[in-house]
């Protein structure tokens, strides 16, 4: 197992706290996470900490979007020995959802794709095995259980396509 990578932590009095990483092909990365939630990626030039190349704001829930994709699945390689066709995703509620402010029931989801909605994450809450009277809202991030094709079928019906 490699060892982790050293993060350093420095404090930034009435902004926030800023977190360095330099990887092992050399690149610099900064994330500074604000006191009100908003994060800055930035990256530096490797020979002058102070030269920042380039820098991204991220809200709350891009940021959330891009540690998920960022992060290792631990059991990766165990997926390659299953011969079971199943995903997981994540299907936000946009503004273009047809169910923002209606029930889960009002989807009929697992009728109509055959996979499974098995929770709903509201902000910094998760709501596991909601019932069909559970009332979705925008912004929800539903997270779907079945086959590729199922899956994607969940994400179209819940994106009015």
């Amino acid at each position: 197992m490699k060892p982790a990578a050293h993060v350093r932590k420095t404090a930034l009095p009435g902004v926030g706290t800023r977190y360095d990483l330099n990887t092992e092909a050399g690149a610099h990365l900064s994330v500074v996470v604000h006191q009100d939630g908003r994060r800055i990626i930035s990256f530096h030039d490797p020979e002058d900490d102070d030269a920042c190349k380039d820098a991204a704001a991220l809200a709350p829930a891009e940021a959330t979007a891009l540690s998920a994709l960022l992060t290792p699945d631990p059991v990766a390689h165990l997926h390659q020995h299953l011969e079971i066709d199943l995903v997981t995703e994540h299907i936000p509620i946009g503004r273009r959802s047809p169910y923002a402010g209606r029930t889960l029931g009002a989807t009929q989801a697992r009728t109509r794709t055959g996979a499974s909605i098995v929770a709903v994450l509201r902000r910094t809450d998760a709501f596991p095995s909601p019932t069909p009277d559970f009332r979705l809202a925008l912004g929800d991030t539903l997270v779907v259980v079945g086959t590729r094709e199922g899956a994607d079928a969940v994400a179209e019906l819940i994106n009015g396509g």
